[in-house]
């Protein structure tokens, strides 16, 4: 499989919100705070101008895509979600490589508790369990978890 990873744009912004809401809808745990068409907004107007979000490509076909920023010099990953018809081969990791180099300070996320696929995803490239939380501070109200990884952590 041959995947290209490049900056996002602002022609991109219905496929990555696509993927993203595609992704979502599969969390039967953890509701969208936003209607569609404020997400839709949100990508359009706030995640792509901010530069900060790459996507893998195969074919012309948009696979999956990674957002980042820095804040106190620490990366957080703020969004990482890759399209069903290309889940396990890889996309995601090569997002995460993408995000990671050149060498990034520490990087943290959160991701909810019961996505148990994303957290063994993240456990395996390189992040630890920092903290449990209930939720209340995320606008899904759903229970997380604040993931670390060292900038010197090996996959």
């Amino acid at each position: 499989m041959t995947v290209s990873i490049r900056l996002a744009g602002p022609a991109d912004a219905i496929a990555l919100t696509d993927i993203y809401l595609a992704c979502r809808r599969e969390m039967n745990y953890a509701p969208l705070a936003h209607a569609e068409a404020e997400v839709r907004a949100w990508f359009a107007g706030t995640l792509l101008p901010s530069g900060g979000a790459w996507l893998a490509e195969q074919n012309g076909d948009i696979a999956g895509f990674a957002a980042a920023s820095l804040q106190d010099d620490v990366l957080w990953l703020d969004q990482l979600y890759v399209s069903a018809g290309h889940r396990g081969a890889g996309v995601g990791g090569m997002l995460l490589q993408r995000l990671l180099s050149p060498p990034a300070p520490a990087c943290r996320l959160f991701v909810f508790q019961a996505n148990l696929s994303a957290r063994r995803f993240y456990e395996t490239h390189g992040f630890a369990l920092l903290s449990l939380s209930d939720g209340q501070d995320n606008e899904e109200c759903c229970p997380d978890a604040l993931y670390q990884r060292p900038p010197d952590a090996k996959e």
